[in-house]
């Protein structure tokens, strides 16, 4: 999700979040820690599903592998 769009979802649940948990701050105070809140946690979701496609990547070619060399292993003695 662009920035902008994290930006906007952010200021909307900071909004949200003052309402809901009646903090004793202002309102503005409470959208930019929302903001601030959506930017991080949205780069560091991205980061962690970067980084989990890659494993889940090489986790699979390892999986295709095995059952590769365990077919031609199988059927080459016949």
């Amino acid at each position: 999700m662009p920035i902008l769009g994290l930006l906007i979802i952010g200021a909307l649940v900071g909004f949200a979040a003052h309402r809901m948990m009646h903090l004793q701050t202002s309102m503005v105070t409470a959208i930019c820690l929302g903001m601030v809140g959506a930017v991080l946690g949205g780069l560091l979701l991205r980061l962690v599903l970067a980084v989990l496609g890659v494993l889940a990547g090489v986790f699979g070619a390892f999986l295709g592998a095995l059952a590769v060399i365990w077919l031609w292993q199988r059927y080459q003695m016949r």
